[in-house]
C-alpha cells in the first residue's frame, strides 16, 4: 500500500481539488484507492459527490479503538474509489494525537487498510501541527500545491524548515504549481524559475479555472465534468508523475 498526502501550510491553494482528481484518476486505472479527508472543513465531500451524499462520523470512537476504520469508509463512491469524509470533530485530531505519545497513531489507523487498498490519499488541513507531523512521517510522498506568488514561496520555505527540523524527510516533498494565471507577470516569472526554486518540481501547472470551481457545485471530479479543459490536462500530467513516483521500476 502506498500513501500520499496533499498538504500546504497555506489554505486556498487548490489542495483538495488536486487530491480528489488524483483519487479519481487512480481509481480509473483500477488502482484500489482510498481518499481520506482529514480537513474538518470537508471540501472533498462537495468535490466528490455533493455534501448530502457523503457524511462523516465522529472521530473519538475511531481514535479510542471503539470503532474500526472500516465503519468510517464509504465504499465505491466511484468504482475502486473509497472515501472517508471529514467530520467537524476532526478539529480535535491534534488534541487526541498529543495524548498518544511515542508512536504514530495515524499509521496505526491506516494499517488495517493494507489488505484491500493499493493507494491511500490524505487530504490534509493547512496547519503545522502534530497531525501534520504524523502525515509527513507516514506518507511516501507529499504533494504541495504552490500558487506562483512570493507568499506561497515563503510558505514553501517554512514547510521545508519544519520538515528539516522534525527530521521527516524533505526528499519526499513534491511541489507543483496550482491556480496559475498566466496573464499575470509574476506568475509567469515564477513559473520560469520553478526548477531553480524547487530542485525537484512536478511537471504540472494547474491553471486557475472556473471548471475547477464547478467541481463543488456539480459534485464531480474534473475528469467527468470537463475532461478537455486545460486544468484536466494538467491534472492528468500530475497523475502520471505521481504514478511514476510511486511505482517506478
Amino acid at each position: 500500500m502506498r500513501i500520499i498526502a496533499f498538504y500546504s501550510p497555506k489554505g486556498g491553494v487548490g489542495k483538495t481539488a488536486a487530491a480528489v482528481n488524483m483519487a479519481y484518476l487512480a481509481s480509473r486505472e483500477n488502482i484500489s484507492t482510498l481518499l481520506w479527508d482529514l480537513d474538518p472543513q470537508g471540501a472533498a465531500s462537495f468535490y466528490l459527490a455533493g455534501a448530502e451524499m457523503v457524511k462523516g462520523r465522529k472521530l473519538s470512537k475511531l481514535l479510542e479503538g471503539k470503532s474500526p476504520i472500516a465503519r468510517f469508509i464509504h465504499e465505491d463512491v466511484y468504482p475502486n474509489l473509497d472515501f472517508i469524509p471529514a467530520h467537524s470533530s476532526f478539529r480535535n485530531f491534534d488534541i487526541k494525537l498529543e495524548q498518544e505519545e511515542g508512536h504514530n497513531a495515524l499509521k496505526d489507523l491506516l494499517a488495517p487498510l493494507s489488505e484491500d487498498t493499493s493507494l491511500v490519499i490524505l487530504d490534509c488541513p493547512p496547519t503545522l501541527s502534530r497531525l501534520t507531523e504524523q502525515v509527513l512521517e507516514v506518507a511516501d510522498k507529499v504533494y504541495v500545491p504552490m500558487v506562483p506568488t512570493w507568499l506561497s514561496l515563503n510558505s514553501w520555505n517554512q514547510l521545508r524548515e519544519f520538515v528539516k527540523d522534525k527530521k521527516l524527510g524533505s526528499k519526499k516533498l513534491r511541489p507543483f504549481f496550482s491556480m496559475v494565471d498566466r496573464r499575470k507577470n509574476l506568475h509567469r516569472e515564477i513559473l520560469a524559475q520553478g526548477s531553480e526554486l524547487f530542485g525537484h518540481q512536478v511537471p504540472a501547472a494547474v491553471p486557475y479555472a472556473s471548471a475547477v470551481e464547478r467541481m463543488g457545485e456539480e459534485g464531480q471530479p474534473l475528469e467527468l465534468l470537463a475532461p478537455n479543459s486545460p486544468a484536466a490536462v494538467e491534472f492528468r500530467k500530475l497523475w502520471v508523475s505521481i504514478r511514476k513516483d510511486l511505482w517506478a521500476r
